[in-house]
């Protein structure tokens, strides 16, 4: 794998799994976040839904994405196909956040371009995934 994939796919996936420690601590009144870091409506019941309804792609993503960066450390083949699922879905989440916001012309830069770039970065690393040249 290369160091360039290695630290994308480890950078995005610990940051998510980041992301729903704190979301679960916030629901559960552990932690209060400042609203200026929240997306829009966070406090309604059906955006919160969503935004949970996203957990289980992102855990997927991650638990693909951090067992392809320890499969290609031991050698293990195995990470190719570990990889392109992780940033498949990687690819999905964001997308359907970018498809979210735009839909209700919500352009907070800090949600909307994060977002948009967890549909960006993988772009350039599937070509070589799937060809074989990695």
């Amino acid at each position: 794998m290369p160091r360039s994939l290695a630290i994308a796919i480890t950078v995005t996936d610990v940051a998510f799994l980041l992301y729903w420690t704190v979301s679960a601590l916030a629901l559960v009144g552990v932690l209060q976040i400042p609203a200026e870091w929240m997306y829009a409506n966070y406090e309604r019941p059906d955006v919160v839904a969503w935004n949970w309804s996203f957990l289980p792609m992102d855990l997927a993503f991650s638990f693909c994405g951090l067992k392809a960066v320890a499969a290609s450390r031991r050698g293990d083949p195995s990470w190719i196909p570990l990889a392109i699922v992780s940033l498949t879905l990687t690819m999905a989440a964001g997308g359907m956040a970018v498809s979210y916001w735009a839909i209700l012309g919500e352009f907070d830069p800090s949600w909307f371009l994060s977002n948009l770039a967890l549909v960006i970065w993988p772009l350039f690393f599937f070509r070589p995934l799937l060809s074989g040249r990695l």
